[in-house]
């Protein structure tokens, strides 16, 4: 009995031991199957997560590029009007001269007229005594009579003729104005376009034409992200190592030459390492920016300016008119106005000064629809500049009247300054050009035996043969070609037409 329940209970337990062991392999396959399965899951959250967000840069990169690209019209449109405006304003400024040159003709007219009329008055009085004397003079012969008679008709016809020209005199006047705005408007339609060629572009050189290709960055991502981050139009051509930099802004110029340089020199191209690289380029600049302004001012012997003045001063370096840098130019000026001012016996500082700051309206954080000069006045107010040095920088341009005798030596300063033989230069292809153009005009006309244009442009000597061109006709050549220089070219300032003829008699004695 006792054996049978002994091998009950060894079934019993053997049992009991499958059941526990097969529990034990089911919960190991679950928990195997649970990782499996968690495993599974995490690597198809994971694909999921690199699609989404493939798809999002994707998706990012396109909306930037719209946006970029619309960022770079808008830019370039703005600089196509901020450029038109600036040509108005020079034009505007000249039409202004000119309108006070014709005020002052109309002065003298005035003065001319009166003249005229005391003359007249007094003929008329000369005329009236001799009738006086006539109706006296009995025994007058015909001769005689028809002599006083003659002379006294003369005088009359003097008089009306005198009239008859003050009242021509005075239709001219009334018609100057109308014709002068038509002169200055077809002027402004001849403007000429090679400046803002110089103005707005920049030459980064590089070793290699495979430079070119990091540059761009696949698919160009390189090139965008930098023209994003500067505002500069970068243009890769087939100009061999060479890159063209194009903005009107010579800032923002300066800035993508510098970033490009430490960017090949690094030899890093990246969108990320562009926008590190151009953040740092900008601080170093405004830097150097204060730090070249401190300088000048300190060169000059010029103390307690305001800061923001400093900074204007140091961004002149940066901007150019014509090739001549404006720092230099305002340099120049100031130094200038000082030596005048110290043989007139006025304020060398005070001069010194106002040379210095003349020209800080060209150089604005913001760009108002002012002319330069007035702008410069009015900065140079916000920063608590004295009147005369105020005056001084607003009447340059004789856009304001003058109330010291500081202001017209600025002006003068500055025009020497500009006028300085090499001081201020244009692109040597559009000078050879136009200088070949004004002698192959010249050259067109019969009786021009040969054509030069010197003095850099500014004046066209035209040698003719004397057999086929009398002394009027050299006067009627000259006239001719001036004109049409003046209605089909376009040049800087103004050209001298000389026309030069000479007879040469020439024998040998044998």
């Amino acid at each position: 009995m006792e054996l049978i329940l002994y091998i009950l209970l060894g079934s019993l337990g053997g049992v009991i031991a499958t059941s526990i062991v097969h529990r034990f392999v089911l919960k190991s396959k679950t928990q195997k199957l649970i990782k499996d399965a968690t495993k599974e899951g995490e690597n198809i959250k994971k694909a999921k997560y690199l699609e989404a967000k493939e798809r999002f840069l994707k998706l990012k990169s396109e909306h930037d590029s719209s946006i970029k690209e619309r960022n770079r019209k808008l830019q370039s449109s703005e600089d196509r009007n901020r450029n038109r405006e600036k040509n108005l304003q020079q034009k505007t400024e000249e039409l202004k001269r000119k309108e006070k040159g014709i005020d002052r003709l109309k002065l003298d007219y005035d003065s001319k007229l009166k003249n005229i009329q005391t003359k007249k008055d007094e003929l008329s009085k000369i005329q009236e005594q001799r009738v006086d004397e006539l109706s006296k003079i009995s025994d007058m012969s015909v001769e005689e009579a028809r002599k006083k008679l003659l002379e006294a008709l003369t005088d009359e016809v003097k008089a009306n003729a005198m009239i008859q020209s003050k009242e021509i005199i005075e239709e001219a006047k009334l018609n100057a104005n109308n014709e002068a705005k038509k002169i200055v408007v077809q002027s402004i339609q001849r403007v000429a376009t090679e400046q803002a060629i110089e103005n707005a572009v920049s030459i980064f050189n590089i070793e290699s034409d495979e430079i070119k290709g990091r540059i761009i960055g696949r698919e160009g991502r390189n090139i965008r992200a930098i023209e994003a981050a500067t505002g500069v139009e970068i243009i890769v051509d087939d100009t061999p190592e060479a890159i063209i930099l194009s903005c009107f802004d010579p800032i923002r110029r300066e800035i993508a030459r510098l970033s490009l340089h430490q960017l090949v020199t690094d030899g890093r191209i990246h969108p990320a390492r562009i926008e590190e690289v151009v953040a740092k380029t900008k601080k170093n600049l405004n830097d150097e920016i204060a730090e070249t302004g401190k300088r000048t001012c300190i060169d000059l012997g010029i103390h307690n300016l305001n800061p923001e003045l400093i900074r204007m001063v140091g961004r002149m370096k940066f901007r150019s008119s014509y090739g001549q840098n404006l720092l230099k130019h305002s340099r120049e000026v100031a130094n200038l106005s000082a030596i005048m001012a110290s043989e007139l016996g006025l304020n060398v500082k005070l001069a010194k000064r106002a040379g210095l700051l003349h020209d800080i309206g060209k150089v604005p954080d913001e760009e108002p629809e002012l002319p330069h000069a007035i702008l410069g006045m009015k900065l140079a107010q916000k920063y608590g500049e004295k009147e005369i040095v105020c005056n001084a920088i607003g009447a340059h341009h004789d856009e304001i009247e003058m109330t010291s005798l500081i202001s017209p030596i600025v002006q003068v300063c500055d025009a020497i300054s500009g006028a300085r033989p090499g001081a201020r230069r244009e692109i040597v292809d559009a000078y050879i050009k136009r200088l070949k153009e004004l002698e192959s005009l010249a050259l067109s006309y019969d009786g021009v035996s040969s054509a030069y244009a010197i003095q850099a442009g500014r004046e066209l000597r035209v040698m003719v043969e004397s057999s086929k061109v009398s002394d009027k006709k050299s006067d009627e050549l000259s006239f001719s070609i001036s004109q049409k220089i003046q209605t089909e070219m376009t040049y800087p300032g103004q050209v001298k037409v000389t026309v030069i003829r000479e007879k040469r008699a020439v024998n040998y004695a044998k």
